[in-house]
């Protein structure tokens, strides 16, 4: 356990005199006590993450409102967890007894669009979906686009550097980002970076925000760069006898200098899976399917370029989307990949493996010998253009038994990762349910440095206690 995590003092502090100092900053409507409705806020989506009882939960819709919160944390010695719509798969937005939690959810307003300077100014509450959409009416792109892009917030996005389909070609989360309005533990409010398209003005603190998980500071604006709306994207998809092939066929593709905007891949468990939700007609003869997407200016001749290559890793069939429909049908069956595979048992524990693309298929490979071992059907989707892997173990959360080694794969899985170069989280974050493996990714001397700059943002540890280290 960190030195620098909350004291203990914040148990000492009851709730009413908090609620009152809460109060004197806030409207009612924004302070949330009764505990049927606090428990709600108490976690994410993450399995086997602990989460503990909020005193209050406050859903501020101004930087004052916020600053106050965290004057009155600061005074009473209480930590806070920030929130966005509670989406993450790491348990970064667990709650811990005694908390505040600080749902950002109405902070929620689209500040500005420029298509000149190509930005947007953003509330940490505004939905992904929501931002894209706005801009797309400017002809411009908002790139990032997790999985649960539909209803998980900007804010959260940055906290845990969430990525998305498309980061083969357009990056993550972090790379979007050029400035943002962040309240210290202490309440102070702080700008970083610019506006500007270039800018190497000082240490780069925005960086260093994206992707803490709400343990530095809480973001309240975000000034986020955006790119031309690209055209309408083709998909192709292709069958291969073993998982092994479909990584050849990767490797062939980004060593050929192509750039597809997305090439995502899914092993046999993960087709049967969609088919038997939803049934969706994938070819559960297929021992992987590569989907792979451009949207170039000649879609269809990208796509036939990438089919010569399948073919030539042994692919058993290639078929390219004819229109929009077609291709939207195929990404529809990606995107449902983790929902299909939580119903095969009922609970998923859904890693986050990132390895180099050149050891994708020993990476596939090992994921299957721990799933033979541990008897679980683990299912493997993957943003495979950029190694990021999402190994799901499947498993009954009533049997203890079974949850034990559904605990214990995914941690071999994880031992894996590291073994093969990779990091243990490409886009979920660390939170709660990768402590032990951060330490063991960073290194003594890492660790040692990334808990003294956690010391210098709040040296009172109030910030999201009990999260990364």
């Amino acid at each position: 356990m960190s030195g620098i995590e909350t004291r203990r003092d914040a148990d000492t502090v009851a709730v009413g005199p908090l609620v009152d100092r809460l109060l004197d900053g806030l409207p009612v409507d924004a302070v949330l006590t009764d505990p049927d409705i606090t428990a709600s806020y108490a976690h994410d989506m993450a399995s086997f993450c602990p989460a503990g009882s909020p005193a209050v939960v406050v859903l501020p819709r101004t930087v004052e409102q916020v600053q106050h919160v965290m004057r009155t944390a600061t005074a009473l010695r209480v930590p806070v967890v920030p929130q966005g719509a509670r989406t993450g798969l790491s348990g970064a937005a667990n709650a811990t007894d005694g908390c505040v939690v600080l749902s950002l959810t109405r902070m929620d307003r689209i500040l500005e669009i420029s298509p000149v300077d190509r930005i947007a100014v953003v509330e940490p509450g505004v939905v992904n979906a929501t931002l894209s959409r706005a801009v797309g009416e400017h002809g411009l792109a908002y790139p990032p686009d997790p999985s649960s892009w539909e209803t998980c917030t900007i804010g959260g996005n940055i906290g845990t550097a969430s990525g998305g389909l498309c980061c083969v070609k357009y990056g993550v989360t972090a790379e979007y980002v050029l400035g943002l309005d962040v309240v210290l533990a202490d309440g102070r409010l702080m700008s970083t970076g610019r506006r500007t398209a270039k800018g190497v003005a000082g240490y780069d603190l925005t960086r260093l925000f994206v992707g803490s998980e709400g343990s530095l500071g809480i973001v309240v604006r975000a000034v986020l760069a955006l790119r031309p709306k690209p055209p309408g994207q083709l998909v192709l998809a292709a069958e291969f006898s073993s998982g092994a092939a479909a990584c050849d066929a990767v490797c062939r593709i980004m060593a050929g200098g192509h750039v597809p905007s997305l090439l995502e891949l899914m092993d046999r468990t993960t087709v049967k899976a969609v088919n038997d939700t939803a049934r969706m007609g994938l070819p559960e003869s297929t021992e992987a399917l590569l989907m792979a997407a451009f949207d170039t200016t000649d879609p269809a001749a990208d796509l036939a370029a990438v089919g010569a290559l399948c073919e030539a890793a042994g692919a058993t069939g290639v078929v390219p989307a004819e229109d929009a429909a077609e291709s939207e049908l195929l990404l529809q069956a990606r995107r449902m990949s983790l929902v299909a595979l939580e119903a095969v048992k009922g609970a998923t524990m859904i890693d986050d493996v990132c390895v180099p693309r050149s050891r994708l298929g020993e990476f596939l490979d090992g994921v299957e010998r721990i799933s033979e071992k541990y008897r679980l059907t683990i299912g493997v989707v993957a943003h495979a253009g950029d190694g990021n892997t999402h190994p799901t173990v499947c498993f009954d959360a009533t049997d203890p038994e079974e949850s034990r080694r559904a605990r214990e794969s995914f941690d071999e899985i994880m031992a894996l990762g590291l073994e093969l170069g990779g990091t243990i989280t490409g886009e979920h974050g660390v939170g709660v349910l990768k402590k032990e493996w951060l330490a063991r990714e960073l290194g003594p001397v890492g660790l040692e440095m990334q808990r003294s700059v956690k010391k210098v943002f709040d040296p009172l540890g109030i910030l999201n206690p009990g999260k990364l280290f």
